[in-house]
């Protein structure tokens, strides 16, 4: 809107100058925020959950979100407005299909980066932030998804929902030849359940186990026998 307002006043010098001003802006912002995008998503995200499911969603509300900001960002917008802005699109929820609190996280981490690019000040340097700022304030945030994903900070456990016939192991004085049973079928290294749902008619139970991807064998102490088998 912004570039056809200045195309259509009278052709000068300065307003060539201008609109080629905005259009450099508006590329060098845009390729900061494809590239911090990018990285998260495709680096990091992808590497560790291996779903694309979400991947339009991801890169459709970020370059939404910067456009949208940035336009109005035009008028003056105020970083009061940007984050009002930022909480309405933080409450949309998806009815028809749930989404993990993890993938909530990550949308609401692209929303940010699309923000920040949008808005950022890039005056020279050390006025404002710059173009060096704004690249290096989404590195930051990129680098500190990546070092909460990796085992750096802590370990990482991860779980599956399965169902159970040996309710008989479910008890705690049996927690041992639970953890060796799951262990032996699943061929995970199960330290830890949750028992969800109890079917004595059936003889079978709804459980979470829960495990380190990057384990064979639990290499942490294990809990106290009460403590490895939780009833939810």
């Amino acid at each position: 809107m912004l570039l056809f307002q200045q195309a259509t006043q009278p052709a000068t010098l300065d307003g060539l100058k201008n609109i080629l001003a905005l259009s450099v802006d508006l590329l060098l912002r845009l390729g900061i925020d494809a590239l911090a995008v990018g990285v998260l998503i495709r680096v990091i995200y992808y590497r560790i959950y291996h779903k694309s499911a979400l991947f339009l969603t991801f890169f459709a509300f970020n370059l939404t979100i910067f456009l949208v900001t940035y336009m109005l960002h035009q008028v003056q917008m105020s970083m009061g407005a940007a984050f009002g802005l930022f909480a309405v699109f933080s409450m949309l929820r998806y009815r028809t299909e749930g989404i993990s609190i993890k993938d909530m996280t990550y949308l609401f981490v692209v929303i940010s980066i699309g923000l920040i690019s949008a808005i950022s000040e890039t005056g020279p340097l050390p006025a404002g932030w710059g173009w060096i700022g704004t690249l290096l304030l989404n590195a930051l945030i990129v680098f500190a998804v990546y070092v909460l994903e990796s085992e750096w900070f802590v370990k990482r456990e991860l779980t599956k929902t399965i169902y159970y016939d040996r309710t008989d192991l479910l008890r705690p004085e049996h927690a041992t030849d639970l953890l060796d049973d799951l262990r032996a079928r699943t061929g995970l290294p199960v330290y830890r359940v949750e028992v969800h749902d109890i079917d004595f008619r059936k003889e079978s139970a709804q459980l979470t186990v829960f495990y380190h991807r990057s384990s064979t064998v639990p290499v942490t102490p294990l809990p106290a026998p009460k403590e490895i088998i939780t009833f939810r």
